[in-house]
Order: C-alpha cells, then sequence, then structure tokens
C-alpha cells in the first residue's frame, strides 16, 4: 500500500485534505474515487478541476508514488498579474506603503 495525501481547497482559508492508503500502480483518479471527496461535497465536479502532484500539473492517468501529495486545483478567478496592479494602485503613491522607508539619500524604488 502506498500512502498519499489528496489536498482540495473549496473556498479561500478552507482545506480539505486527507491521507490515503491506494494500491501499488493506482493513479491520480483512482486516489480521488479512494478518497472521502465525492461524500464530503457532493455538488462538486472534481472532474473539471485541474490535478497535480506538489504543485506541478499532472493527468489523471498519472501514476502516483508514496508520500504523494495529491492537489485538486481550481480555475483562477482573477488574474496575478491584475490583482497585482490593482494592489499597486491601492497603495497609492510611491512615497507610501512599500517605498515609505528609504535611507537618506537612498534611490527611489527598492
Amino acid at each position: 500500500m502506498l500512502q498519499v495525501t489528496l489536498a482540495y481547497s473549496p473556498a479561500p482559508r478552507e482545506v480539505f485534505e486527507e491521507e490515503l492508503g491506494v494500491a501499488e500502480g493506482a493513479t491520480v483518479r483512482d486516489a480521488v474515487l479512494a478518497s472521502s471527496l465525492a461524500a464530503r461535497y457532493p455538488q462538486l465536479d472534481w472532474q473539471a478541476l485541474a490535478p497535480g502532484i506538489w504543485g506541478r500539473a499532472v493527468e489523471w492517468e498519472q501514476p502516483v508514488q508514496s508520500l504523494d501529495r495529491i492537489e485538486l486545483c481550481r480555475p483562477l478567478t482573477v488574474d496575478p498579474k491584475l490583482a497585482r496592479r490593482e494592489r499597486f494602485k491601492q497603495q497609492g503613491a510611491r512615497g507610501t506603503g512599500l517605498f515609505a522607508r528609504r535611507r537618506k539619500g537612498g534611490k527611489a524604488g527598492y
């Protein structure tokens, strides 16, 4: 038996994590089917999620190894670059926030 962990985040700051024992040669799909994810979230279409192992995208038919962490990723709701620009806009002028502290005689910026 291989020990793997299944992780899924249904909402921000909420994590479902379950440790599973799966047979040798089991795939990512087999591990998800062996978990209690479908019972816990019956409305969830888990096959529409993007699977990954330790943060790297994989296919559903990828065989798992012992101590793998299988992660089911929701699609992004906001482009990360756009979110960063918006945070920077809210921060205000260069003289405030991140750029407020400067050495005497130091250059603007970082």
